[in-house]
C-alpha cells in the first residue's frame, strides 16, 4: 500500500492521557461531514489530517486540512473502508485519535478495537457497545432491559423449526416482519402477512442476510403498519453522565432512506418524549455508554418501539443542533478527550423548530444518480439558514459514493416559519451541470399532509406512486 501524503510529520508525539485535548485528529470520512468535523477541530484549535480516496483529491476539506493522505484508488473497498490504510496514514501524521463521521467505518467494532489497539482514541463508543447495539437481538434484550419500550416480538433469533416458526408468528399477530440480526439501511427485511408466505420469508431473508451481512441470524417483530420515525439524540461521556437532547421527525423516506427530518417532531406528546428520552439516557448509563447517539423508534398510536440505535453522529444532527444550541460534533470530541459533560438534563432547553433537507446528485423522481460536474452553485442565505456542504461550482461530484452533496437546514421560532424559511432557501438554490431532487423538496414544503404533520414512513413512497399513475 502506498500512501500519498500532503504535510505528514514523521516524528512521533506522545497520545494525549484523560481530560487533555487533542492536537491532532485524523478524519476517516468524505464529504460534507468531513467538513464538518474539520470545522468543530479547528474551532477548537486541533490540526486535522484528511485522508481521501484518488476521486477525492480536490474536495474542499481535503485543501483546508493541515495535512492530507490518500490511501487509495476511488473503491471505497480500497480507500474509505480500509482499516490498514487509515491506521497507517493515522501512524505516519502522528494524530491522536480518529473520528469516524457516518457511513464506511462509523459502526465496525472491529475498527473501533483496532484504533484503539494501534494507540490512539476512537472518537465514539467502545468497541463491545457497537457490537451490542449493532446485533438487533442483543441491543433489543439490552433496551428491554434498560426499559426502553420495544416492538412485539422474539427476544432471540428465530429456531429452525417450521412448526416453532409459525407458532411464534401466531402468538404476535399478522402482519409480522422479518428482519436480519446484522442488518441495516434497510435491507435484510420482510413483511409477512399471511400463515402460507412465512416460511419462504424466513428463507429468503436468512439467505440475504448471510450474503450482505455474513450473518445468517433473524427474528421476528410485529410489523406496525402505519408508524412514524422518531429518533431521540443522546450524549454520554466517561464518567457515567448521559443526557438526550430530544427527539427528530425522519418519516419522510424512500426505501428506508431519509429525504427530509425535522426537530421537534410535529404533533407529538412532549411528556411522552421526555419519559422515553429518560429510559434512553438511563439505557447509556446502563451500558457504559460514550459518545453521540442515536435511539431510533418506530411511533404509532401515542407510543414507541424502539428499532434500533446508531452507535454515531446522524446526517440529521444538524435539526438538534439548532433547536438545542449544543455543537454534537464539538461534544463528540471533548468527551473522547475524556471531559465530562458541561450540562445536566435540566440544563437542556428546546427552542424554535428546525427542518433539514438532503440534496442528492440524483433525479429527483426517478432518484437515477447524477455524478458529473457542477458548472453552478448558489447556495441560499438568510435568516435561519444554514448549508452544510463540501460542493463548490465546478466541483467534481464522483460517481462512486453516496449521492448527496448537501443539507439544507432552516430554523424558525415556529415550525410554520421554519417551513417558510426552507421553502424561500429552496427556491434562491441554483445548481448546474447535474441533476438534483431539490424539485422534490419544493413539492414536499407545499404539501399539505406535510404542512399538517404527522405523516408516516410509508407516506413519500405512496405519493411518489400516486405522481406515477398520474402520468
Amino acid at each position: 500500500m502506498t500512501l500519498g501524503i500532503k504535510g505528514a510529520n514523521l516524528l512521533a508525539k506522545p497520545k494525549p492521557g484523560a481530560n487533555t485535548m487533542f492536537e491532532k485528529i485524523l478524519i476517516a470520512n468524505r464529504g460534507e461531514i468531513a467538513l464538518r468535523i474539520q470545522r468543530a477541530c479547528r474551532e477548537l484549535g486541533i490540526k486535522t489530517v484528511v485522508v481521501h480516496s484518488e476521486a477525492d483529491a480536490d474536495a474542499k476539506y481535503v485543501k483546508l486540512a493541515d495535512e492530507s493522505v490518500c490511501i487509495g484508488p476511488a473503491s471505497s473497498s480500497l480507500s474509505y473502508l480500509s482499516i490498514p490504510a487509515i491506521i497507517s496514514a493515522a501512524e505516519v501524521t502522528d494524530a491522536q485519535a480518529i473520528h469516524p463521521g457516518y457511513g464506511f467505518l462509523s459502526e465496525n467494532a472491529d475498527f473501533s478495537e483496532r484504533v484503539e489497539k494501534c494507540g490512539f482514541v476512537f472518537i465514539g463508543p467502545r468497541a463491545e457497545t457497537i457490537r451490542l447495539m449493532g446485533d438487533k437481538v442483543s441491543a433489543k434484550n439490552a433496551m428491554k432491559k434498560a426499559g426502553v419500550p420495544c416492538v412485539p416480538g422474539v427476544d432471540g433469533a428465530l429456531p429452525d423449526t417450521p412448526a416453532e416458526i409459525i407458532k411464534i408468528a401466531r402468538s404476535i399477530g399478522y402482519p409480522v416482519i422479518i428482519k436480519a440480526s446484522g442488518g441495516g439501511g434497510g435491507r435484510g427485511m420482510r413483511v409477512v402477512h399471511t400463515e402460507a408466505a412465512l416460511l419462504n420469508a424466513v428463507t429468503m431473508t436468512k439467505t440475504e442476510a448471510q450474503a450482505a451481512f455474513n450473518n445468517p441470524m433473524v427474528y421476528m417483530e410485529k410489523f406496525l403498519e402505519n408508524p412514524r420515525h422518531v429518533e431521540i439524540q443522546v450524549l454520554a461521556d466517561q464518567h457515567g453522565n448521559a443526557v438526550y437532547l430530544g427527539e427528530r421527525d425522519c418519516s419522510m423516506q424512500r426505501r428506508h432512506q431519509k429525504i427530509l427530518e425535522e426537530a421537534p417532531a410535529p404533533l407529538l406528546d412532549t411528556k411522552m418524549r421526555d419519559k422515553v428520552g429518560e429510559r434512553c439516557a438511563a439505557a447509556c448509563r446502563k451500558i457504559g455508554y460514550r459518545g453521540a447517539g442515536t435511539f431510533e423508534f418506530l411511533y404509532e398510536n401515542g407510543e414507541f418501539f424502539f428499532i434500533e440505535m446508531n452507535t454515531r453522529v446522524q446526517v440529521e444532527h444538524p435539526v438538534t443542533e439548532m433547536i438545542t444550541g449544543i455543537d454534537i460534533v464539538r461534544q463528540q470530541i471533548l468527551i473522547a478527550a475524556g471531559e465530562k459533560l458541561p450540562f445536566k438534563q435540566r440544563d437542556i432547553k428546546f427552542r424554535g423548530h428546525a427542518i433539514e433537507c438532503r440534496i442528492n446528485a440524483e433525479h429527483p423522481y426517478k432518484f437515477t444518480p447524477s455524478p458529473g460536474r457542477i458548472t453552478t452553485w448558489h447556495p441560499p442565505g438568510g435568516p435561519g439558514i444554514r448549508v452544510d456542504s463540501h460542493v463548490y461550482a465546478n466541483y467534481l461530484v464522483p460517481s462512486h459514493y453516496d449521492s448527496m452533496i448537501g443539507k439544507i437546514i432552516s430554523y424558525g421560532d415556529t415550525r410554520e416559519q421554519a417551513m417558510a424559511r426552507m421553502r424561500t432557501a429552496l427556491s434562491e438554490m441554483a445548481v448546474d451541470g447535474i441533476e438534483t431532487n431539490i424539485a422534490l423538496h419544493r413539492e414536499l414544503l407545499q404539501d399539505a399532509a406535510f404542512i399538517r404533520g404527522g405523516t408516516s414512513i410509508h407516506y413519500l413512497e405512496e405519493r411518489l406512486a400516486e405522481r406515477t399513475k398520474g402520468k
